[in-house]
């Protein structure tokens, strides 16, 4: 403890330098943040150990090609779609198209072409063309290429698949990022505003945590590249999970400054050594929380998690050096802008609470297994096109394919190109007989099965064969992430392997099925992995047993309770949000119950009897917890309500709501908890053993 005061005196004493240097560093923080790559697909973060990502780094490797876009044209003369066809060829980075003119001239009645063809190419006044890209679907040259091919199109045409649907995403998110910014810093602006005693505080404290939001954005260049929804979330997920370590700082610094009337510098010394031992506690779980996100297979949760981590050991960091370097260097500025608390007292709300513990009992008995039963059964999607809003260009395709075509998606299979011609043919004609498929389009189908190899057109060849594998088309008319086409690929998967035992199924449907199977599977991981972590560090807090399961279930009752409500509403989660809520509720909002506790534990081993214990831990705590469940909840409700990307503002919404919810069943259920098993707390609690509660009486007739 001398030394954390000591380093706290030396920081008081050098507030001026720590500035300097700390407004330097936002120089390489800046240039890092902007040359971090965003990248804007989701299904990149599969891991590369699925059949489905190897056949697309095989596409890259031997053909040239790794993402495709089919294109819609309406009411246009064959000759000049063959002209807009020849526009896009020559785009960068787009490797060839895929149409009609490949394989008949034009010059041929569409009546005449072979029925297979004529149905994958032509539906009434519309064609239809597939885009190869020599890139992946993420990649910046394949997005280039989809923006320039919109360009050149027309109201007429309409370009679907993954790479419009990443572009669209990368348009929208860099439009709507810098807002989500300045509603969550509005918005607890005004909550500070009401929370705290002075007009000035409140600029200091979203001052030092956009400084830390704005080093920890810029370290991720060592990462190399970021996800949008990390990028979208760490500005205001920091600002909401941090800020309480800033109201600690200065709560802590006006009870030294009274101590220390004559020594500001010696107060802010003695108060951040105090902030930094009771933060460093608290902080331990949020960082387990979303270090815990590391144990996903999906990758995303590993970039989030590790972001997020590091962004509140900053925010720590910034919270003892930059902040109290900003009040002591500005603290008559602060003194002259004090103003009347908003909330006076809590004391006659905490007392309604204890006196009535009993009816928290039975509401949480009541709302026990509805939340459960909803958490469990809340529906959950996969379309991450369906993220976004339908007026998308990528949307209004997908719709106009589905429309002019019924077809929503196509498979590609990867076969050995030395399989027997035979077997090629009876394979994809069993796949022509599956449910949903509407046509397959291989070599021998385009030329036909009499054709020559030798006669095969170069262009045809080469967009279809490379030196070990052959590619077919399959066109499905069900959506991505559906249980229809989900089950459809396992049946083409199937007849593929009996043929072919190295064949792939790979796409943009058989990646969101992979998706969908692994990220089951890591929202058991992360939920166990997540409650594990922090139920270790209580049990190293507090030294108890009983205080873990105690803490640990109230908040996930609360995790169920916010879980449950999209049930109820009958409201469909991004997969994302369900994964990662449960984590970061947990380790964003135990803080409360930690803090809470603390206080409790300290009044009982001080000799104060339950009740009274219970009681002055309430009182104490109770403006504190209310302030950071605000400050989360105003951070991230505002961006829920403004993002248009439903990945951002489904997770914003359960953050929001969880972070009130969380506040309410700290506030209400733990003083309950702590009635009724206080015994068995302080005979499980390391050096509470002793404690005698004789002098316990019974709550309604104390008074509080």
């Amino acid at each position: 403890m001398n030394l954390l005061i000591k380093m706290g005196k030396q920081i008081a004493k050098h507030k001026f330098l720590i500035l300097l240097i700390g407004f330097l560093l936002l120089i390489p923080s800046l240039i890092g943040m902007v040359t971090t790559r965003v990248n804007y697909d989701l299904l990149s973060y599969l891991p590369d150990t699925l059949e489905t990502v190897k056949g697309q780094d095989i596409m890259v490797d031997e053909y040239g090609m790794g993402a495709f876009s089919m294109v819609v044209v309406e009411n246009m003369e064959l000759k000049d779609v063959q002209k807009l066809e020849k526009k896009f060829e020559a785009v960068d980075h787009v490797k060839d198209v895929l149409w009609y003119d490949d394989v008949a001239d034009l010059n041929l009645p569409v009546q005449m072409i072979p029925k297979k063809l004529r149905e994958g190419f032509f539906k009434g006044n519309a064609t239809m063309m597939i885009v190869l890209f020599d890139n992946t679907t993420s990649s910046d040259e394949s997005m280039n290429a989809v923006a320039e091919m919109r360009k050149l199109a027309n109201k007429q045409c309409f370009i679907s698949g993954m790479s419009g649907v990443v572009n669209d995403i990368k348009d929208v998110a860099l439009d709507e990022l810098p807002v989500y910014v300045v509603i969550a810093a509005v918005l607890s602006f005004l909550v500070l505003e009401f929370t705290t005693e002075s007009f000035l505080v409140p600029v200091f404290f979203l001052l030092s945590i956009g400084i830390a939001i704005v080093y920890n954005l810029g370290s991720n260049v060592f990462l190399g590249q970021v996800s949008y929804i990390t990028k979208a979330l760490t500005a205001v997920l920091q600002l909401g999970v941090t800020m309480d370590y800033s109201i600690f700082l200065l709560n802590s610094y006006e009870e030294y400054k009274e101590k220390y009337t004559e020594d500001k510098n010696r107060a802010m010394g003695h108060a951040i050594a105090s902030t930094f031992r009771a933060v460093v506690g608290s902080s331990v779980t949020t960082v387990a929380g979303f270090a815990a996100l590391c144990f996903m297979t999906f990758a995303l949760g590993r970039d989030l998690g590790i972001v997020m981590a590091k962004g509140v050991i900053i925010g720590v960091i910034c919270c003892v050096t930059i902040l109290p370097s900003l009040i002591l260097a500005f603290d008559k500025q602060i003194e002259k802008t004090k103003h009347r608390p908003l909330i006076k007292s809590v004391d006659g709300a905490s007392n309604f609470i204890i006196k009535h513990h009993w009816v928290w009992l039975i509401v949480f008995l009541v709302l026990l297994l509805p939340a459960v039963h909803g958490n469990n059964n809340t529906k959950i999607y996969y379309d991450i096109a369906k993220s976004m809003p339908s007026s998308l260009p990528s949307n209004v395709a997908t719709d106009r394919l589905k429309k002019d075509f019924n077809m929503s998606t196509i498979h590609m299979v990867m076969m050995d190109s030395n399989m027997d011609s035979k077997d090629k043919r009876d394979m994809l004609k069993e796949i022509d007989n599956v449910e949903g498929v509407k046509w397959t389009i291989s070599m021998s189908s385009l030329v036909g099965a009499s054709v020559p190899e030798s006669m095969i057109p170069k262009d045809v060849k080469s967009m279809l064969q490379s030196g070990d594998h052959e590619l077919a088309f399959i066109c499905s008319e069900y959506e991505s992430a559906t249980p229809k086409v989900n089950k459809q690929i396992a049946k083409i998967n199937k007849i593929t392997k009996n043929y072919d035992k190295t064949s792939m199924v790979i796409g943009e449907a058989p990646l969101m099925k992979d998706l969908e199977d692994v990220t089951n599977i890591d929202i058991q991981n992360v939920n166990i992995a997540s409650i594990a972590a922090i139920f270790v560090i209580i049990l190293i807090i507090f030294k108890s047993i009983s205080l873990p399961v105690i803490l640990v279930a109230i908040i996930e009752f609360a995790i169920a309770v916010n879980m449950a409500v999209p049930y109820y509403q009958g409201v469909s989660l991004p997969f994302v949000a369900s994964i990662v809520i449960g984590t970061i509720q947990l380790g964003a909002t135990v803080d409360y119950a930690i803090v809470y506790t603390n206080r409790y534990l300290k009044e009982r081993r001080n000799g104060k009897n339950k009740l009274e214990a219970i009681s002055i831990a309430h009182k104490s705590n109770m403006l504190s917890i209310i302030t950071s469940a605000l400050s989360l909840f105003a951070a991230t409700y505002g961006v829920a309500c403004y993002s248009q990307v439903d990945m951002i503002g489904s997770i914003c919404t359960l953050l929001a709501r969880g972070a009130i919810i969380s506040m309410i069943v700290v506030l209400t259920l733990l003083p309950t908890m702590f009635l009724i098993f206080d015994k068995a707390i302080c005979k499980t609690t390391k050096g509470m053993g002793h404690i005698d509660d004789h002098k316990d009486t019974v709550v309604n007739d104390i008074v509080l």
